[in-house]
């Protein structure tokens, strides 16, 4: 995470990622979601001036409005398909970095809204990195897209930046091709001196706490246990590669600021997948979830044999980023998962403060991740 030398005691903040964001404009879009909270809070932690773009949040409640965030950040609510107001509001905001999250999120999502899914998340992409052209103040431009980019054929594989992209559901489909808007953008405008450095990030399965999505592992459970009732489990044979929310955005920061310091060197697409073991079938993560919980338990949701096709096995390789960025996940699963479930409880007790108890996981984060750097140089 950038600086190294010192105690963890002597650890601030703000000096994580070599300081590159404390002082700098970042614009987030998609602030009001789930990863967008976090990641809008790790940047106000890190000293950024952090502004947002986005639809107002789908769920009641949603993480946005429980951390506060409208009074700690510049705040905007629109819709990444109106070039004309996106563009307006980059060249008010004058972002120095920007970290594109603003799309259609969900699989099953895609198959009853597909129209709305692939404008949002490819014109949505393609509107976004043409409004950063037009804005000088913009070094870094960041696409953060899904591992169900790649064109799955369910054997196992782990899958590397350089496989063929591609997606059976319109979810998976509309972010492959918007890793090909940005990849033909980069190439068409981004290749002289000084333009700004584009890439795109593909991360696994995030889990956290505040994710009150519907039609996800973790909300499920976490809704259905607090209501001590059993969570309903969809196909839980399938492999899904899972993570901590706070890794994969580690692996953008740690991109971001090595675009910043070196933009040509940087600027293609990056994988930030899990710990190698760590992609399990779903039943075996309810189970895991359930013990960090510490009651409770879960059930295979009836089919009716209409359900929609979701992929069985999916993996991602990460090698290139621990290479050539020094990023590796710090988390284990069931350290992840425990994280999690320790969110969700506490948020269900009187006197909960979701800013302070999410600011003090970011802390203990960036505590375990600088041990981590010295055991490994030691």
């Amino acid at each position: 995470m950038g600086k190294r030398e010192g105690s963890l005691e002597d650890l601030e903040v703000t000096d994580g990622f070599d300081g590159v964001f404390s002082g700098k404009t970042v614009l987030v879009t998609g602030h009001t979601g789930f990863k967008g909270s976090w990641l809008s809070l790790w940047l106000k932690e890190l000293g950024a001036k952090v502004a947002g773009y986005a639809l107002a949040p789908e769920t009641n409640p949603n993480l946005y409005d429980q951390l506060g965030l409208s009074r700690l950040m510049d705040s905007r609510l629109g819709d990444v398909r109106d070039f004309s107001l996106l563009q307006k509001t980059m060249q008010d905001v004058r972002p120095d970095i920007i970290f594109h999250l603003a799309a259609q999120p969900l699989v099953r999502r895609s198959y009853q809204e597909p129209l709305e899914t692939f404008s949002t998340n490819v014109l949505g992409t393609a509107n976004l990195i043409e409004a950063a052209r037009k804005t000088t103040s913009v070094r870094v431009c960041q696409v953060i897209t899904t591992d169900k980019c790649y064109e799955n054929r369910e054997t196992g594989q782990a899958y590397r930046e350089d496989d063929r992209l591609g997606g059976r559901d319109p979810y998976s489909a509309s972010k492959a091709c918007a890793e090909l808007v940005v990849s033909s953008m980069r190439a068409s405008f981004f290749q002289e001196d000084g333009a700004a450095s584009v890439s795109s990030t593909r991360a696994g399965n995030v889990i956290g706490g505040g994710d009150w999505s519907q039609d996800r592992l973790v909300p499920d459970c976490a809704r259905a246990l607090a209501a001590g009732q059993a969570a309903q489990i969809r196909n839980p044979r399938s492999v899904r590669p899972w993570q901590f929310v706070l890794e994969p955005l580690c692996g953008y920061l740690q991109l971001a600021m090595r675009q910043w310091q070196s933009p040509k060197d940087y600027a293609e697409a990056w994988n930030f997948g899990p710990r190698p073991g760590s992609a399990r079938p779903v039943g075996e993560v309810a189970d895991l979830f359930v013990k960090a919980w510490g009651s409770g338990r879960w059930q295979a949701a009836a089919q009716d044999g209409q359900a929609p096709h979701e992929a069985g096995q999916l993996q991602l390789d990460s090698a290139k980023a621990a290479k050539r960025l020094g990023w590796r996940p710090v988390y284990t699963l069931e350290e992840g998962l425990e994280q999690t479930a320790r969110w969700y409880r506490e948020s269900g007790k009187p006197g909960f403060s979701a800013l302070e108890f999410t600011r003090r996981q970011i802390q203990d984060y960036m505590k375990a991740s600088h041990a981590a750097e010295f055991s490994t140089q030691s």
